[in-house]
């Protein structure tokens, strides 16, 4: 017996919902599609897998780069510190002639046309500069090994020195003791160099090189240093004679001819 609707139309049953899910029409076998278990790990089922963390990126540490760079650039300084006395202007590793030049107050008689002669010749010999730089010259010359003369020696083995490459450090007879040490501290063990008071001398102290000539009133002066680590041994005109041996003795009257045989032989 059925149950008409006033439309005249049969109801379906309702849908009962239990726990909000509709439960299985009637008829559905179990696991088919709208019923059964859901699928492992879908959407509402089962337990879900652990997330791992999101890291989250740190900023950098500046201070041990900053520290790095700093220390970096203190070692390229004290590098070009240490190199620029040798290749800044007027370094070891220019030209001697050039870093001679760039000495102010140096007086370069080899440039200007003045005659300098190299022959041998005995007795006293008259210069025309005091001290002189080049010349007629003993055939001896003065020892220059970094010797200390505590009294004139003769100009015609000074400049025999010249001639080899020795610069001579003089000062004025009479100079301080104190002064005249310091002047002794940048000769004393040098070769090539050597010291010794001059008469009568214009100014406190006279460098000299065969040639070369720079006068100044200061013992402290850094030029000193300069005439004499630019000139020493460069200056020479006998690049194959060193400093050794030749005459150590005092006084302003050279050896004669006699006197040489009798030392030195034939002469040197």
């Amino acid at each position: 017996m059925s149950i008409s609707t006033p439309s005249g139309e049969q109801n379906s049953p309702s849908v009962v919902k239990v726990s909000g899910k509709p439960s299985a029409k009637p008829g559905a076998k179990p696991g088919g599609k709208g019923g059964g278990k859901p699928a492992a790990g879908g959407k509402g089922g089962g337990p879900r897998r652990p997330q791992a963390p999101v890291k989250v990126g740190q900023g950098r540490n500046w201070g041990p780069i900053a520290l790095f760079v700093a220390v970096g650039v203190i070692a390229v300084g004290i590098i070009i510190a240490a190199a620029w006395p040798s290749f800044g202007p007027g370094g070891s590793a220019y030209p001697w002639e050039q870093r001679a030049s760039q000495i102010e107050g140096i007086v370069n008689f080899r440039a200007n046309g003045t005659e300098l002669k190299r022959d041998h010749a005995w007795g006293t010999q008259t210069y025309a500069q005091n001290p002189p730089v080049g010349g007629p010259h003993n055939a001896v010359w003065q020892q220059c090994m970094g010797n200390i003369y505590d009294a004139p020696i003769p100009n015609e083995h000074a400049v025999h020195s010249l001639e080899h490459g020795a610069v001579w450090v003089t000062y004025r007879s009479g100079l301080p003791a104190d002064q005249v040490e310091v002047l002794a501290n940048k000769v004393r063990g040098k070769q090539f160099t050597m010291l010794s008071p001059v008469d009568n001398l214009d100014k406190p102290v006279s460098l000299q090189a065969w040639g070369y000539q720079l006068k100044l009133d200061d013992v402290n002066d850094a030029r000193i240093d300069k005439f004499i680590e630019a000139l020493a041994k460069n200056a020479t005109l006998e690049p194959q004679v060193g400093c050794g041996e030749g005459n150590t003795a005092t006084g302003t009257t050279p050896l004669t001819e006699q006197q040489v045989q009798q030392r030195f032989g034939q002469g040197q």
